[in-house]
């Protein structure tokens, strides 16, 4: 009886369904977080019989053959690409991205680590860092006399001083874009690494090539739908209910066996 493996198969795939939403509600408020989705492909199948088997000496076939199932594999559990809202902030280091891309950071191991969450920060040093203290790639160092920022659409990172009319212009914001961005590899607190799946990373000035925008002052929430995620959690729980109802009736179905005499 291959029942017992079978439910198994499938209440370990909605267990994993379920790891993966609650870890979608729990980042409502995470800046920049884009939902997961675990994807799900069937396993490989017992051929009992093979389609198209010739089945009489006429040299009649089986139209369709009898394949059992061995039950379900996760397959991918994948990003759901999307914009978040922006929602106002009035930071002067606050930049949310408005369309397509990531802000290049420096990692201390060396790495080069991607991000779409714009809570940036000025370090002791001046220079502008994640909330971690990574720095922004390319390295922009403000002024510690400087009174005001203001970062344009297109990443043109201005300072005012007392004295001078016009701003002073401090450096250019770039964004990255990838071939598949569904192929980075997260790693948590917001960043992705670049990976074979992705493609190799395009760096452009926001506004151009495709690359969104820049808008300084807000934050991009999550894009996390929590009625989504809520209605796939009890379809997750339904379907570890019933895979467990197979495992009851299989194993109702062995104790009949055993007692037959």
């Amino acid at each position: 009886m291959k029942a017992l493996q079978i439910a198994a198969t499938g209440m370990a795939a909605q267990q994993m369904k379920v790891d993966v939403v609650s870890n979608n509600l729990a980042n409502m408020s995470t800046t920049g977080y884009n939902p997961r989705r675990a994807d799900f492909s069937d396993l490989h199948y017992q051929q009992m019989a093979r389609p198209g088997t010739v089945s009489a000496a006429d040299g009649s076939m089986l139209p369709t053959g009898v394949q059992i199932g061995l039950g379900v594999r996760p397959a991918s559990v994948s990003v759901v690409l999307g914009q978040g809202s922006l929602d106002a902030t009035g930071g002067d280091l606050d930049v949310a991205i408005d369309g397509n891309g990531y802000i290049e950071v420096q990692m201390p191991s060396g790495e080069v680590g991607y991000t779409r969450d714009g809570a940036l920060k000025r370090s002791a040093d001046g220079l502008i860092v994640t909330s971690d203290g990574f720095g922004v790639v390319p390295g922009i160092t403000i002024p510690a006399d400087a009174r005001s920022l203001t970062i344009s659409p297109s990443g043109e990172v201005y300072a005012d001083f007392a004295g001078q009319v016009a701003p002073q212009l401090l450096g250019q914001l770039t964004l990255s874009s990838f071939p598949n961005e569904k192929g980075l590899e997260a790693i948590g607190s917001n960043l992705f690494l670049e990976s074979p799946a992705s493609g190799a990373a395009f760096s452009g000035v926001p506004g151009e090539d495709g690359l969104g925008t820049l808008r300084q002052g807000y934050l991009e929430s999550s894009s996390v739908d929590a009625v989504r995620e809520v209605t796939e959690l009890i379809k997750a729980q339904r379907g570890y209910e019933l895979n467990a109802k197979v495992i009851t009736a299989a194993d109702q179905m062995l104790a009949a066996t055993t007692q037959v005499r």
